[in-house]
């Protein structure tokens, strides 16, 4: 192709913490943090299924995904393009962790024969895509990403890419999440990778660890043409993306940020703007001590002081893994609509030893939308950055 084509964002849907619907989870976003686990409570998964017998055939993860995908879709509105060039692009970090401890309980009481036909088609990382797919009837390309903590951001510039570059017309994207199982939750916790406190306080002084959270965000894009032909509803533009690797450590970010560094700057090169032009960046910001020192310095070396209004909505929504990014470029693509940033909730005092970085905390912040960063950075050193702009 000549030229690259653009991408709108034209559907959103969201389950979380912050609450379910995009309405419910912005105002969440500019609310107190939660006390307590971050997990979706009062959640009837038969409200967004056929029947009650399909949605008993899915797992947490895939039933949080149907639902925030009914919510975009219906957003989004008719699309009517060819359903060989519509596709599913869509993300986890771990797939079906409820279903796979259940069914490993059930093989140890009461033997082999007694584990569900279920148990592979409800616990594969794929099945969330997949049923978005069947139940839609989409046939273009149906991919799932699985990159740790960046695997959503990394969804989204993959599912922007097939229509930028004509393979497809429409998108179905996102990620979903639903890892806080027994196990789970004690893996991670032994680990040392959750807070003792129960609080997130991402780049706070004070910080030590994650809130674990679940949940789904579904983003629907189109090709920009086609959505300004029939009337959608725009909120926003994919205008390009990152993606590297630390090559460092399973768990640990690069020293210095090095890699955080080089993922942005690939993700304003892909868009076509500077580092100048950016005036808002959603971080990463998981509130562990070398993730948010390695994104902090990160961004002040290619944005300088004060550089960019930042912020970290981990402090309520908690951290989605896999879902995260989806979280948070929605998040990105409401701050647009309601011309407001909402604050990082949970910080209070800055880190005499991270470099200063513009953050929104406090109440939210007032901003004329502009080219801004979702930022993702997963365990295996997978860095992932989308730069969106406003409709």
């Amino acid at each position: 192709m000549s030229q690259r084509r653009r991408v709108a964002v034209v559907g959103l849907g969201v389950v979380s913490i912050a609450g379910t619907g995009i309405n419910a989870f912005w105002n969440g976003l500019n609310s107190a943090q939660p006390d307590g686990e971050r997990r979706v409570a009062d959640f009837d998964p038969s409200n967004w299924y056929d029947s009650p017998k399909i949605s008993r055939r899915a797992d947490r993860s895939t039933q949080f995904a149907m639902a925030a995908a009914h919510m975009a879709m219906a957003d989004a509105g008719e699309i009517g393009c060819d359903p060989g060039r519509f596709g599913t692009i869509y993300a986890t970090g771990v797939g079906g962790m409820g279903t796979f401890e259940a069914q490993v309980e059930t093989f140890v009481a009461q033997g082999a024969r007694r584990v569900s036909p279920f148990m592979i088609p409800m616990m594969m990382p794929n099945a969330p895509g997949a049923a978005i797919s069947m139940h839609y009837g989409l046939q273009g390309p149906n991919e799932t990403t699985t990159t740790a903590c960046a695997a959503s951001t990394h969804a989204i510039g993959n599912a922007a890419r097939l229509i930028q570059y004509g393979r497809c017309d429409a998108v179905v994207t996102g990620g979903t999440e639903a890892t806080m199982t027994p196990v789970g939750m004690a893996g991670f916790s032994n680990m040392t990778a959750l807070s003792s406190t129960g609080r997130s306080m991402p780049f706070d002084k004070d910080r030590d660890g994650f809130m674990m959270a679940e949940g789904a965000a579904t983003l629907v894009l189109e090709e920009w043409e086609s959505a300004v032909s029939r009337g959608a509803h725009i909120y926003g533009e994919i205008l390009g993306s990152g993606s590297n690797a630390d090559a460092h450590h399973i768990t640990a970010p690069s020293p210095g940020g090095v890699g955080a560094v080089r993922c942005m700057q690939l993700a304003l090169e892909d868009a076509g703007i500077t580092a100048e032009d950016v005036v808002h960046i959603n971080a990463h910001g998981t509130s562990t001590p070398l993730n948010d020192a390695a994104e902090a310095h990160a961004m002040n070396k290619l944005f300088g002081t004060p550089g960019p209004l930042v912020t970290s909505t981990k402090g309520v929504t908690g951290h989605g893994l896999g879902a995260a990014g989806a979280f948070e470029a929605t998040a990105v693509l409401l701050s647009m609509k309601h011309g407001q940033i909402p604050p990082t909730a949970g910080f209070t005092q800055a880190d005499p030893e991270l470099p200063p970085i513009n953050l929104v905390h406090g109440s939210p912040a007032d901003w004329t939308p502009g080219p801004s960063l979702s930022n993702s950075f997963g365990f295996g050193g997978h860095n992932g950055s989308l730069a969106i702009g406003p409709a």
